[in-house]
């Protein structure tokens, strides 16, 4: 059974960890608004000289995401900022360039691909390889579209710059690149996933060699399955993606359904 930090805050397990893994969404803010309570505890682990990464599954560079938590009122940690799509950008800007790709996402995401933007083709049938940032905006409710569009072209590169599943925005649920990315698998395809739980990011994020590390978040399929394959300890968010579930079954059935191990549990990131 998970440990309950909500009595005791994460302040009684500080001194077990060198190094922070720390998610954005679902944790500092729901896509509409930042949680204060959880930047009180980023302070505290400045205060506390505790390493710290806000990594997050967001397919853009992190000056876009550093843009969009100052948009909400972020003021600071800017440079604690990794992202999923700066770890797929560093892996095309190295393999890809001369390629010809096949975006699969809305226009808000074209930044990630801003410097080589020139090789991004129109009709699918000249693709090289897909880059998938999320869905497209006409295209958001039904995912069965995208089997429709990818089932002639298995045999391509598949780039996912999120692995994640879904996201919520304030009450709403949304599906993210990973959805998509789960159906080009299914018809045969091989992807190439950049971002939580899959170990490259934490590497390039941080140096994480002989330190004890805690990663937070609110996701079992990204954030706490990551810490698991790393053998990180863990702290599950549950006021997030998974709030739904948990009013229906307890924490050691949602373990056992997502074949994770979850350390500990706190309803919000408080300190």
């Amino acid at each position: 059974m998970p440990q309950n930090l909500d009595k005791d805050g994460l302040r009684s397990k500080i001194n077990n960890y060198e190094l922070f893994f720390i998610d954005i969404w679902g944790v500092l803010h729901n896509g509409l608004q930042i949680f204060k309570e959880s930047i009180e505890v980023l302070e505290n682990l400045e205060k506390n000289k505790k390493e710290f990464v806000l990594l997050t599954n967001a397919p853009r560079p992190n000056t876009t995401v550093i843009d969009f938590l100052k948009k909400m009122g972020m003021k600071q940690f800017y440079e604690n900022v990794y992202t999923s799509g700066e770890a797929s950008l560093k892996y095309l800007m190295e393999n890809s360039l001369n390629s010809k790709f096949y975006h699969i996402g809305p226009p808000r995401d074209f930044d990630l691909f801003k410097r080589f933007e020139k090789n991004k083709v129109k009709n699918i049938n000249e693709a090289d390889y897909f880059i998938c940032t999320g869905l497209f905006e006409d295209h958001e409710i039904k995912l069965d579209y995208y089997k429709n569009l990818l089932e002639k072209f298995s045999n391509k590169k598949f780039v996912c710059t999120n692995p994640d599943l879904v996201v919520d925005r304030g009450d709403v649920r949304e599906f993210c690149a990973g959805s998509v990315a789960k159906i080009f698998e299914e018809i045969g395809g091989k992807v190439i996933y950049f971002g939580k739980p899959y170990p490259p990011v934490y590497n390039l994020s941080a140096s994480i060699k002989d330190k004890n590390v805690l990663c937070i978040g609110d996701n079992l399929n990204t954030d706490i399955k990551g810490a698991n394959i790393q053998n990180f300890d863990n702290l599950l968010i549950t006021s997030g993606i998974h709030k739904v579930e948990l009013n229906n079954i307890n924490i050691d059935e949602l373990e056992k359904k997502y074949g994770v191990r979850v350390n500990y549990t706190q309803t919000k990131l408080k300190w």
